[in-house]
């Protein structure tokens, strides 16, 4: 929905209630909105409009669409990077998993983000109450947009469950002193169901695809439906262990995914371009948009704070850095294929000479995604050796601004060249207005090819798995390597694996895929191994980078964060805090 803009603004507003004199009853303020003048179809359209910018309304303290804090850096992906341990120190806390108690006074980015989450439900309500009581021959539209605002209602809480686990669901039936007496403490798998009644809902009465794009259609809420089935397929106990695979659960996500119309973007980098947006591979995404009379923009500035810091081309500060757990992920043998066991047993870029570039190992070959995703010393930047208004785009040692605490590999994907025409610099931060994608095609096939799996359908979800693997080795079109011609390899799996190594590469397929995007912590909570996996990577991470010398993940805790105290404190204590905290 780029450029559209708001009809009335301020309509979502706290209607004023008011009891004092008949004469002060009967007054009606200027601006003010009641339900007879709320409730038309034009101001219905424009409260949808105001939903949807509820849900891309984060910033760089309270992200809503980039998940680089919560489901990267809390990985092992990525490094929190900065000018070093105290630089936003929350997120030090996050990555260290020693965030231990729940009125940590330092911790106000998950508060904030919770509150981010609750605001936009609440748009996305205030327009259903009003909706609702629209006489359907007033409003032709009114199935479809109540479909858009229960898709919206359920990914912000879809999100938050990803994030808190334990969450009150808000509808728009509640009063204000009902809302305050819902309590987060429900059954996992109830709540899942929850949520998926508005996907559900979404589903059965949108269309398959949307004039407008950004619009949330029945393909995106297919391809929702599908990613909820699978999250809830692996069951939870109290302590977040995981007890159970659904198998029936797993068919629905087959079921749904079969349901999803797309296509993988011929070149990976696609995905991560200006000028590709809702294209075929992006399902569902936040709008952003540039040049639309505001002051800066409707831009996205919620990884402002993750430039590449001292080149003189971007602003600073830094943040978000790859880890060398997650570029030597990208390593592959002989034939092409990843080393899923052995990867990390050496660096792959460990020389840094004179002038701030790196040399690859002899005899490495990697997949090309990896220059993709990470910024390299010694190789081009977002595809450039050059740039004509801004200089030189080859990644240098210098661009890492505290290399001797996280090291010199950046992140690319979320970046834009600085010359693009949808970048704005606000003070020392940047914004695009590139998307963010919420979930694209790639996803929906890895779903399926995980829930294939798990149901011995081996050999169809390595095909899947294949499939994305192709279109990696044919995106080596760009500038990316700095001149050599062999150092990419990519090789496809053969059928007869093994039903546990057919799901060990599966994992590691999504890593490649979707690394530094913000999937992969919550990949890893998933499928019941966060515990396993990010402590066996802070104990060789521990042997390169002494921040992490006291980083330890405790599970039944750290697999989710914990409820404000604030919240529990506002509900009088129905909200019950999860374990651990």
């Amino acid at each position: 929905m780029k450029n559209i803009k708001l009809l009335l603004a301020g309509i979502f507003a706290t209607i004023l209630i008011a009891g004092c004199s008949d004469d002060f009853l009967e007054y009606e303020p200027e601006g003010v909105l009641s339900n007879e003048n709320v409730a038309t179809a034009e101001n219905a359209e424009a409260l949808v409009v105001a939903a949807y910018a509820g849900i891309a309304n984060d910033d760089m303290v309270g992200p809503l669409t980039n998940m680089w804090v919560y489901g990267s850096v809390r990985s092992d992906d990525a490094y929190k990077g900065g000018g070093g341990r105290g630089d936003v120190d929350i997120v030090d806390r996050y990555e260290q998993y020693n965030l231990t108690i729940a009125d940590d006074p330092l911790d106000w980015m998950g508060p904030r983000t919770w509150t981010n989450y609750y605001k936009a439900i609440s748009r996305a309500n205030f327009a259903l109450k009003v909706i609702n009581d629209i006489p359907d021959a007033e409003y032709a539209n009114k199935a479809i947009r109540q479909g858009e605002l229960r898709f919206l209602r359920a990914h912000s809480h879809f999100m938050l469950k990803l994030l808190f686990k334990k969450i009150p669901y808000i509808t728009e039936e509640l009063t204000q002193d009902e809302i305050i007496k819902v309590s987060n403490d429900v059954d996992n798998d109830a709540l899942w169901n929850t949520i998926a009644d508005d996907f559900i809902f979404a589903y059965d009465n949108l269309p398959q695809s949307q004039d407008q794009v950004g619009r949330a259609d029945k393909n995106a809420a297919a391809a929702y439906l599908a990613k909820l089935r699978l999250y809830q397929a692996y069951e939870q106990n109290d302590t977040h262990a995981v007890t159970n695979i659904n198998m029936s659960r797993l068919q629905e996500v087959i079921d749904y995914a079969n349901d999803v119309t797309g296509a993988l973007e011929a070149d990976y980098g696609n995905n991560y371009l200006d000028g590709f947006d809702n294209g075929s591979e992006s399902i569902w995404a936040a709008q952003f948009s540039i040049n639309d009379g505001t002051t800066v923009s409707r831009v996205s500035f919620v990884t402002g704070l993750n430039s590449p810091h001292g080149t003189g081309l971007y602003g600073c500060c830094g943040f978000h850095l790859a880890s060398h757990n997650m570029v030597n992920a990208f390593k592959t043998d002989a034939s092409g294929l990843p080393l899923l066991d052995t990867f990390n047993d050496s660096n792959i870029f460990d020389v840094v000479d004179a002038n701030g570039e790196t040399a690859l190992a002899a005899g490495i070959t990697l997949d090309p995604r990896i220059d993709h995703t990470v910024g390299i010393p010694g190789r081009p930047f977002k595809y450039r050796n050059t740039v004509n208004t801004t200089g030189d785009m080859i990644y240098n040692f210098s661009w890492a601004r505290d290399p001797g605490v996280y090291g010199y590999f950046g992140n690319m994907k979320e970046q834009q060249a600085p010359d693009c025409g949808c970048y704005v610099k606000e003070g020392p931060f940047v914004g695009t207005s590139k998307n963010v994608d919420f979930i694209r095609y790639a996803d929906v096939l890895l779903f399926k090819a995980e829930a294939l799996i798990q149901l011995d359908q081996v050999d169809a979800g390595v095909q899947i798995i294949n499939q994305i693997r192709r279109r990696a080795k044919e995106s080596t079109q760009r500038q990316m390597d700095a001149g050599a011609s062999n150092v990419y390899n990519v090789g496809e799996y053969a059928m007869g694996m093994s039903k546990d190594d057919a799901f060990k590469a599966l994992m590691f397929e999504r890593r490649l895929e979707f690394g530094m995007e913000g999937p992969r912590f919550f990949d890893l909570v998933r499928w019941g191994m966060a515990e396993q996996v990010l402590n066996a990577y802070l104990a060789v991470e521990k042997t390169r980078k002494d921040f992490l010398t006291n980083a330890n993940f405790t599970a039944g805790r750290d697999e989710y964060y914990p409820i404000p105290q604030r919240e529990i404190d506002f509900t009088g204590g129905i909200y019950k805090q999860n374990p651990g905290y």
